[in-house]
């Protein structure tokens, strides 16, 4: 029989993955998903990507477990390393570019959180818990760290990464002057909270994720006995709140506005359970996905990751 805490580990790196299936499988609008496609990325590049990255979660839960029995310190958890190790092996994995980068560095410490934190029942955490472990797991990053992500950055090679004000890492002093000033991930993150809302996530100790994404989820679920379309609904609603800012570096904030306006008026009108929202959902389908890939609501789809994340560590099963 295998000790609790690698047993532990094991299970944890089971809920993330399944997360990430759930939520690409997902027929949302403007992301790739089981149907459509963007050139040169496709559903399999996903899937092949939740593969590779499974092993580095356990790693990053089994981290977390150590932290909690008191045999290393949260400080040298090395979740940018994590980070960095998830991205390698999605590229050695799949050849359809970057495609989780944004939810590897959310679920990352939210693994090591899961990892540090007890369970209510028999596989199922207590999710307020886990999220007062995960202010002390991102807090608790180092310089190190920190130039582990920029080169995970590096490696993925986001589309519409754009020009940052300060640290920016396509500058070869950043890394230089991160590692001279002591300038931990959390800090980097929290330099970039302002324009980047996967950084906002961390810094803020996941807000959207756990006050809106993730209870609107368990709720649509419950209401709509449906995951897809739960999925879909949660989606819609974290878009119509929070402008996604993966949109607004390629192409302006006032346009990731006006997508959330968009998505906003599809949950008005029922979004898929009545007719008249299914039909304006299809039309903002289209209107997203003509653009070459410049109107992806990127960011929105890491955050319901980790919302789904969230539901599975939490006892949902399909």
């Amino acid at each position: 029989m295998q000790k609790q805490p690698y047993y532990k580990a094991e299970h944890i790196s089971k809920c993330l993955q399944l997360a990430i299936l759930f939520e690409v499988s997902a027929d949302k609008p403007g992301n790739v998903n089981l149907i459509t496609g963007f050139e040169g990325t496709h559903y399999e590049h996903f899937l092949a990507s939740a593969v590779a990255v499974t092993p580095w979660f356990e790693l990053a839960a089994e981290r977390g477990v150590a932290v909690s029995y008191g045999e290393i310190n949260i400080n040298d958890v090395g979740v940018g390393r994590i980070i960095r190790d998830c991205v390698l092996d999605v590229n050695a994995w799949q050849n359809g570019g970057n495609t989780l980068l944004g939810t590897v560095i959310l679920l990352s410490p939210i693994a090591v959180a899961a990892g540090m934190t007890s369970t209510v029942k028999e596989k199922v955490f207590e999710i307020q818990r886990l999220r007062k472990n995960l202010k002390l797991v991102v807090e608790s990053t180092t310089p190190e760290d920190a130039v582990n992500v920029y080169e995970a950055i590096k490696i993925a090679n986001p589309s519409g990464l754009g020009k940052a004000p300060e640290l920016d890492v396509n500058d070869p002093g950043s890394v230089n002057r991160i590692v001279k000033e002591d300038i931990s991930l959390y800090q980097v993150f929290q330099m970039a909270s302002a324009y980047d809302k996967v950084c906002s996530e961390w810094v803020s100790n996941y807000p959207i994720t756990f006050e809106v994404a993730y209870p609107y989820l368990m709720k649509q679920i419950r209401e709509t006995t449906d995951l897809n379309t739960a999925i879909i609904h949660t989606f819609l609603k974290v878009l119509a709140e929070h402008p996604d800012t993966f949109i607004a570096r390629k192409v302006g904030i006032e346009k990731a506005k006006e997508v959330s306006v968009k998505a906003s008026e599809i949950l008005e009108f029922g979004g898929l359970v009545t007719l008249k929202g299914k039909e304006i959902l299809r039309e903002f389908d289209k209107e997203l996905r003509k653009s070459s890939n410049l109107l992806n609501p990127g960011t929105t789809a890491d955050i319901i990751a980790a919302a789904l994340t969230l539901c599975v560590l939490g006892g949902y099963r399909p």
